[in-house]
């Protein structure tokens, strides 16, 4: 049976979600479960739950909790990381916050923008340590990772470890389950072809029983059908012909037209929610704190027993069976998109069977695709750069290119913030050593 470590564990609702799923397969009951955190209160309620999960599914698993990494990972087969470097506080408030002092307003901050190249600064150290570790006790096993910003952190990874790694994500899955509920056709009736980035990849195709399904997208924006939380990806259908994976307050601080401190009517006719993930990291506290009280009351949480769209059971099932699947998975590019990076990382198909991860070779996307995909490519690329580098000039540099970024500000703002938040981060950023002189004087 398979031994499964959990890297953040006390993300208690997600490690319940994947458990859920794990435990869903009889051929996985007999798994051996190792949970990790440091945080000690949160690793001790993931624990309560996981074995009432499984008791729910009738598993046989070993659960087992430590706040030692390297002990978790001894002998592990399979890796799932979902950490977050230092959390709601104070990192994520000082991804918004010090931004907002410039006129800098941004939505999920985790992937692209200023805030995604700091978490990405101090994501990538952690994941490096983590590689590090299993390359001393579990040198085969497959990292399964969660962790956003997710380009950057497993373009980091490829370069700088040997362990495997996929990346992955539930926005296509997602996506796919929206869209079929605004056309009226049930999701397992479509058949699609995404490719491109995480939070920008794109459907090439789209169709039911053969049916190009996109003339009934169409329909929806010109019958004003088209959902209030979704109108930034719909319009960008109307512009580039093809529906983006990710939801529209993500992809609307991805690309320089939609939040500009000088037009609230963007914001207001895009409906575009400033400050989101402060307002979900809020509301998730506030979760995790009455999971807790429930389960110290004697209260287990709520067992569903139904399975999630989340690609991380699916493969490892299909790892230890051979049964094959196809998933979406975050993988380096090679050979895979001809006119994206050869080294940086693409979201694409992958075949999964007792032979493991293998990706499918897209060819050329459409070229205008390619180049807007391009412009996020450039800021992950110069972000890796300066964590694998310490080279603090590549972190201007890459604020000067991102799209949102470079709109709203001139280039001395642009380095002043740069500067700030390096401050404002402290001991959670590494060291990053300066090679050119800063015009800003800082």
């Amino acid at each position: 049976m398979p031994n499964i470590t959990f890297i953040g564990a006390g993300s208690t609702v997600f490690a319940r979600e994947l458990l859920t799923d794990i435990f869903s397969f009889p051929e996985l009951h007999e798994a051996r479960i190792v949970l990790h955190d440091i945080d000690a209160e949160r690793l001790e309620t993931s624990a309560v739950v996981a074995r009432h999960v499984a008791a729910k599914a009738q598993a046989r698993a070993t659960i087992s909790t430590t706040l030692d990494r390297c002990e978790a990972l001894e002998g592990a087969d399979y890796v799932i990381c979902m950490i977050q470097v230092g959390g709601y506080q104070p990192a994520t408030v000082v991804d918004f916050e010090v931004p907002k002092r410039y006129g800098l307003r941004q939505t999920i901050a985790d992937t692209l923008g200023i805030g995604g190249i700091m978490r990405g600064l101090r994501t990538i150290p952690v994941l490096l340590d983590i590689c590090r570790d299993m390359e001393a006790v579990c040198p085969e096993a497959l990292f399964l990772n969660y962790v956003n910003p997710m380009a950057m952190n497993c373009w980091a990874i490829a370069r700088a470890s040997r362990i495997r790694t996929v990346g992955l994500c539930h926005s296509v899955p997602h996506t796919a389950a929206e869209l079929a509920r605004d056309m009226g056709i049930p999701v397992e009736e479509i058949n699609y072809l995404v490719a491109g980035i995480n939070h920008m990849a794109f459907f090439l195709r789209l169709e039911r029983d053969g049916e190009d399904l996109y003339p009934r997208l169409h329909q929806i924006v010109a019958e004003g059908r088209v959902p209030a939380h979704n109108r930034v990806r719909y319009e960008m259908l109307r512009r580039l012909g093809y529906f983006v994976t990710e939801s529209s307050e993500h992809f609307s601080e991805y690309v320089p037209w939609f939040i500009k401190r000088d037009r609230p009517d963007l914001i207001e006719k895009f409906n575009i929610p400033l400050d989101e993930y402060i307002r979900r990291c809020e509301a998730q506290i506030v979760f995790w704190n009455f999971v807790r009280d429930e389960l110290l009351a004697g209260n287990p949480m709520p067992f569903e027993g139904k399975r999630s769209v989340e690609f991380a059971p699916r493969i490892i099932h299909s790892m230890e069976t051979g049964q094959p699947r196809t998933v979406y998975a975050n993988v380096p590019n090679q050979g895979l998109i001809d006119n994206l990076p050869a080294d940086c990382v693409v979201e694409v198909p992958c075949l999964v069977d007792g032979n493991g991860v293998q990706p499918t070779r897209i060819g050329a996307l459409p070229p205008h695709l390619a180049a807007l995909i391009q412009t996020n490519v450039n800021v992950q690329a110069l972000t890796v750069e300066a964590a694998l580098t310490g080279r603090r000039e590549h972190i201007y540099h890459a604020a000067m290119l991102d799209p949102h970024t470079a709109a709203e500000l001139d280039l001395e703002q642009i380095w002043s913030l740069v500067d700030d938040l390096i401050e404002a981060h402290g001991d959670w950023l590494p060291e990053y050593r300066p090679v050119i002189e800063n015009p800003t004087g800082g």
